[in-house]
């Protein structure tokens, strides 16, 4: 019995241990609802447009790059709406600060490329779902890449970045924060 026992506490200790060291996104900005720090000024929105603080820990083996996007799958468009487009992201590289999606102060890291929106330019737009729409889910996301770089630049496309994201995931995380207005 003492062996079954001992046996068992074992499993759930490794359990537990493995569970603690799964590839995980972070932000000390944002939790569940967005502010109006994030949110988009434009489109009848009234925010920073700054882009949450980010950091991931616990990259599986063989990662080379990172990657992270910002979608909404709520937008009314048949196809949701992609915020943000980070990609070739150093694999040396675990955080990225509030307003790196701000391309005009360059604090992403040399080489990282911020394609096209659906807003229609490159770099972070934040949350501005139609009014009276409801909650929007903007879920954040982080992709441990097999590739260092995805040979896109940043004119690409959110469905060509998508596409070559998916191909070299190795493993992903996500945050979701809502918003509504």
């Amino acid at each position: 019995m003492k062996k079954i026992i001992l046996t068992l506490v074992g499993i759930v200790l490794i359990n537990a241990i493995s569970l603690a060291q799964t590839f995980t996104l972070k932000s000390n900005d944002i939790g569940g609802q967005a502010t109006q720090e994030q949110v988009f000024n434009s489109f009848g929105c009234t925010g920073n447009n700054k882009s949450p603080q980010l950091h991931w820990v616990n990259a599986p083996q063989g990662t080379q790059s990172f990657a992270i996007t910002m979608y909404d799958p709520d937008a009314p468009t048949g196809s949701g709406w992609w915020h943000w487009l980070v990609f070739d992201i150093p694999a040396n590289q675990y955080s990225l600060p509030q307003e790196a999606g701000n391309i005009s102060l360059n604090l992403i890291p040399k080489g990282t490329i911020q394609s096209i929106t659906d807003f229609g330019v490159p770099g972070y737009g934040g949350p501005c779902p139609p009014q009276g729409h409801g909650f929007h889910q903007y879920i954040i996301t982080v992709y441990a890449l097999k590739v260092a770089k995805l040979g896109l630049n940043k004119t690409a496309n959110p469905a060509m970045v998508g596409y070559y994201i998916g191909t070299n995931t190795l493993a992903k995380a996500s945050l979701v924060m809502y918003f509504k207005r």
